[in-house]
């Protein structure tokens, strides 16, 4: 059968999106979501599931949306995960899901992606969750961080009749989905929708706790919790070490886009400001990079530039979020690194930079880089927004005794979760590092599992 060409998703025009913060893409509408469904090959082997970390029924629930079936294609969809809402917005499907389709041998892989957020925002906008009947099974566990991971762990020890307790260190549940990623990527409405879902499984969601301040791990055991996991996120951003970086007018993208998404500074009478630069320049080539230049520019910049050491093909963005963000006009000053930010009694007036050449690539493939000397420039900006990674706060495994981080305060834990601290099991960013929201989920999922086969099976931590 010859393949008709995937089914593009419908955006809304670059001239007026960059000036506001509604969503990007608009969906698939049912007619698109059926002729994208009936792309899918159902290949016998799958091989899209195994590129899926929850190991979600793709070929299944895609089949439901072909035959017409929106509501079961949400029911087995929400079987494996907690998210798919946020999963079909935010997950780098091209390199995992729709990597291994069939489809993109020859052509373009099935847009796994788009299908996921139809059945999810279909199935929401016709149903709210209802309090599901799930026995509890005598035991308690307490997840530490609202984020996807924790989430994600929640939600699987919920429907296995865990009393779960998720304690959330601000003052609104979503981690990263609400603090990080912008309106006009993922909604706030959707998140809220999700975290309502497992509240609707008798999750308990606790804001304004830090562990580690408010209460430590111990002290959680002894109030009756039976397990711990971990999914406190990576949020200690990371900075150069050049000159100039404590210059007024330098931000981390962790401060801009929590001040932003989780405070609502892009609202006009917002109690929490964020400094509003006219010439901005991010340097970083992730996702929080390109986060953190359109945020930039619908808050009214004249001019946005990515800094990035390497060139465009090695920019570790999702090409939909680049390809946006070119539409959008943000300039891009590929090889190119930071050497000083250039300041004028106390503020930023400028970025001195070097060019860059790549070298040959290293083990992992990827390339090196070095200098080409004599080739500095400086490039004026009043405003420099540093994205260019995060790691573990240090203030938790600090109070836990017997909690081992690595050197860079990443949390140490096996392959199910479990730490070296008994009863106590960590995932996502905590352990990894920044990583994606899916692989977050993941370890989520994976160490409910080993949670529950502890303190129902027999194992000893």
């Amino acid at each position: 059968m010859k393949d008709s060409g995937r089914v593009p998703m419908p955006l809304r025009d670059p001239a007026l999106r960059r000036g506001d913060f509604q969503e990007v893409s608009l969906g698939y509408g049912p007619q698109e979501a059926r002729r994208e469904a009936a792309r899918c090959l159902k290949c016998k082997n799958r091989p899209c599931v195994d590129g899926c970390p929850v190991g979600i029924d793709i070929p299944g629930f895609i089949a439901r949306i072909a035959e017409g079936d929106d509501d079961g294609a949400f029911e087995t969809l929400s079987r494996y995960t907690a998210l798919p809402a946020v999963c079909g917005r935010v997950c780098p499907q091209e390199k995992q899901c729709e990597q291994r389709c069939v489809r993109g041998i020859k052509g373009e892989p099935v847009a796994i992606g788009h299908l996921e957020r139809y059945a999810a925002d279909t199935w929401q906008r016709k149903n709210y969750p209802a309090a599901a009947e799930i026995g509890w099974n005598g035991h308690r566990v307490a997840v530490v961080g609202a984020g996807p991971s924790g989430i994600s762990a929640a939600g699987e020890l919920a429907r296995m009749g865990y009393q779960v307790t998720v304690f959330e260190a601000l003052h609104a549940p979503g981690g990263v989905l609400t603090y990080g990623i912008p309106e006009f990527r993922l909604p706030k409405a959707v998140v809220r929708r999700e975290v309502e879902a497992l509240e609707k499984l008798g999750v308990e969601i606790a804001c304004n706790i830090v562990i580690g301040r408010t209460i430590t791990v111990d002290e959680l055991f002894e109030d009756g919790y039976e397990a711990v996991y971990i999914g406190s996120g990576a949020g200690l951003p990371r900075f150069m070490g050049i000159p100039g970086e404590g210059l007024n007018g330098v931000l981390s993208a962790n401060e801009y886009l929590t001040r932003v998404n989780l405070m609502g500074a892009w609202r006009e009478d917002s109690a929490t400001p964020v400094l509003r630069g006219h010439r901005v320049a991010v340097v970083g080539g992730g996702n929080v990079a390109m986060d953190a230049a359109r945020s930039a520019l619908r808050l009214g910049a004249q001019e946005v530039a990515i800094v990035y050491r390497r060139g465009m093909e090695e920019l570790p963005a999702r090409l939909e979020e680049v390809r946006h963000a070119e539409e959008e006009g943000i300039r891009f000053h590929t090889l190119c690194a930071p050497l000083e930010i250039l300041g004028d009694k106390g503020w930023v007036r400028g970025l001195r930079c070097v060019r860059m050449q790549l070298g040959e690539p290293d083990e992992s493939g990827r390339r090196g880089f070095s200098r080409i000397e004599g080739s500095e420039f400086e490039m004026p900006v009043d405003t420099v927004i540093m994205a260019i990674g995060t790691d573990p706060n240090p203030l938790l495994p600090r109070r836990t005794q017997g909690l081992e981080t690595d050197s860079r305060g990443r949390i140490i834990a096996d392959e199910n979760g479990l730490t070296r601290k008994g009863r106590v099991w960590a995932g996502g960013d905590a352990v990894t590092g920044a990583a994606t929201v899916i692989l977050a989920m993941g370890a989520g999922k994976a160490a409910a599992v080993d949670i529950d086969r502890a303190l129902q099976g027999g194992k000893t931590p």
